[in-house]
């Protein structure tokens, strides 16, 4: 080999083996691992790509968990700024339903798997996180107990000053819970259409009816 062609070849060697011993960015780490779980998965019947998909409190809740330390107020101020207007409030005026029907909703699993059809109706699972009532035995623990829920915070009579504002705080934070709590696991089961106006009702009524044994 031409021993000028070598020296010339030298800087390009250099480079080379310098760019092969660099560890990827936590970016770079952070793609990566994004599109595995992309590649991982596939459309299959109702269950679409598309939850994958994710918003600002998604990304910023993933990243102050990386980080280990709590989201920035100010960002969390806006995203639950940002969330709260898109809590639609009953068409009705009415908030209550009927609490048995509250009560089979919180009991169920059911929808939103591929393996349901896309007119199956969506369970809350509710029991998966909290205690709800005292007859359930078999309860998470993720989330608080619910147990006396409306009789703790006074919001069994709506028509209260205080049962007003709690009635309206428990809607809101069913259909989204990241108007109150920018990094909450909480499902947003009415913004994400989990639960349809009529269910959430009725978990309402589960939660405040006076009559529910939650209240008991």
């Amino acid at each position: 080999m031409n021993k000028a062609f070598a020296f010339a070849l030298l800087p390009v060697a250099a480079l080379a083996l310098s760019a092969c011993t660099l560890s990827p960015s936590a970016a770079e780490y952070d793609k990566a691992a994004a599109d595995m779980i992309k590649n991982s998965f596939q459309d299959r019947g109702i269950a679409k790509l598309d939850r994958h998909a994710q918003d600002d409190a998604n990304r910023e809740g993933a990243a102050a968990d990386e980080a280990r330390k709590p989201i920035d107020p100010a960002i969390a101020k806006a995203i639950e700024a940002a969330n709260m207007k898109t809590v639609k409030w009953p068409s009705d005026g009415k908030f209550i339903g009927d609490w048995k029907s509250g009560e089979a909703i919180a009991q169920s699993g059911r929808g939103l798997t591929w393996t349901d059809t896309a007119g199956t109706p969506n369970g809350g699972n509710c029991y998966n996180c909290h205690q709800i009532s005292k007859e359930e035995i078999s309860f998470g623990t993720l989330g608080p107990s619910l147990y006396n829920y409306g009789k703790l915070r006074g919001g069994t009579d709506p028509n209260s000053p205080g049962g007003k504002a709690i009635v309206e705080y428990t809607w809101g934070k069913l259909w989204n819970s990241r108007a109150y709590n920018a990094c909450s696991q909480m499902p947003r089961v009415g913004h994400m259409g989990i639960l349809n106006e009529k269910q959430l009702k009725d978990v309402m009524a589960l939660l405040l009816d006076p009559a529910s044994p939650v209240n008991k």
